[in-house]
C-alpha cells in the first residue's frame, strides 16, 4: 500500500465527538496565539455538517474566556468563508451567510463585516468572484484553513476536473453534490441551487495551513484516493498533497482505507 506524505501530520481519533475535541483544542490554541501577534491573518471557514460539532464546541470554549480577552477576539477577529450558494440572500437559513451567523456570528457576537462570505445576490457572481479574491488578498490572505471532503472529492466547491491553480470562480454543482446537500433543502436535489461562488483551489492552497476534517465510513474511499493516489483534477482534494502545512483529522471510520501508520 502506497504511504501518506511525511508532510501530513495525521490524528485520528475512534469517533467523531473525541475528534472534534481535539481539533478545537488546536483551533482554541491558534486564536490564543493569534491575539498576542501583531497581524490576524483572517481565518478560512467552511460550513456542513462536518463543522457544525466543531463551532459548537468552539463557541463553548470562547464564551468561558474572560470577557476582556473575547472582546479583544471579537474586535480582532477575521475569517473568509469557502463558498456560497448563487442566488440565495443572506437572510435564507438555507444560505451559507446564514449559516455562519447562527453558528458562530450571533453565539459570538462577532461584527457581521468581520464574518465574511461571497454575495450570493450579486447582480454579476462572476465579479463578485473577482472581488471576494481581492478582497481575502488584501486581508493577507488565509492563516489557518479549515476543510471538509466532498463525497466526490471536492473541497470547497471546487467540483472534478479542479486544476491546482484555480481562482475563485463561480461553479456550477455537479448532480452528487446537490444530492450530498439537498438535507437543508428539504431533502430535494433539485432545489438546491445550481450555482455557487467558491474560493480556488489556488486560493486555499496560499493558506498558512490547512486542516482537512473527514468523519465517517462514506468518505472512506474518497479520502484514499486523495491522499495515496497522484494528484490529479479529478480528485480535487488530492492537490493537498502538494501543500507543505496540512493536517488530517479523521475519525476511525473515515481512515478504514488508509495505512495505519
Amino acid at each position: 500500500m502506497p504511504l501518506l506524505s511525511t508532510r501530513l501530520v495525521v490524528q485520528r481519533r475512534p469517533e467523531p465527538v473525541a475528534l472534534m475535541q481535539a481539533v478545537t483544542d488546536h483551533l482554541e490554541m491558534h486564536l490564543a496565539a493569534a491575539l498576542n501577534q501583531h497581524s490576524f491573518k483572517p481565518l478560512g471557514l467552511a460550513t456542513g455538517r462536518t463543522m457544525e460539532p466543531l463551532y459548537r464546541e468552539l463557541v463553548h470554549r470562547l464564551m468561558r474566556w474572560p470577557e476582556q480577552r473575547l472582546a479583544h477576539l471579537r474586535r480582532r477577529w477575521r475569517s473568509f468563508n469557502l463558498d456560497e450558494y448563487v442566488g440565495l440572500p443572506s437572510s435564507d437559513p438555507r444560505s451559507f451567510a446564514f449559516y455562519m451567523q447562527s453558528q458562530l456570528g450571533d453565539p459570538l457576537q462577532l461584527p457581521a463585516s468581520h464574518l465574511r462570505l461571497p454575495d450570493g445576490m450579486a447582480a454579476d457572481p462572476a465579479i463578485e468572484a473577482l472581488r471576494y479574491r481581492a478582497d481575502l488578498r488584501q486581508a493577507g490572505g488565509i492563516g489557518l484553513q479549515l476543510l471538509g471532503l466532498g463525497g466526490n472529492g471536492h473541497v470547497g466547491f471546487n467540483e472534478p476536473p479542479s486544476a491546482a491553480d484555480a481562482a475563485c470562480r463561480v461553479v456550477t454543482l455537479q448532480p452528487a453534490t446537490r444530492l450530498q446537500n439537498a438535507g437543508a433543502f428539504g431533502g430535494d436535489p433539485a432545489a438546491v441551487p445550481s450555482q455557487a461562488i467558491t474560493l480556488g483551489l489556488d486560493d486555499i492552497l496560499s493558506a498558512d495551513e490547512i486542516h482537512l476534517i473527514v468523519t465517517g465510513a462514506a468518505k472512506a474511499e474518497i479520502l484514499r484516493k486523495a491522499l495515496l493516489e497522484p494528484c490529479q483534477n479529478a480528485v480535487p482534494a488530492s492537490w493537498l498533497q502538494r501543500h507543505p502545512s496540512v493536517h488530517l483529522w479523521v475519525d476511525d471510520a473515515a481512515s478504514a482505507h488508509l495505512p495505519s501508520s
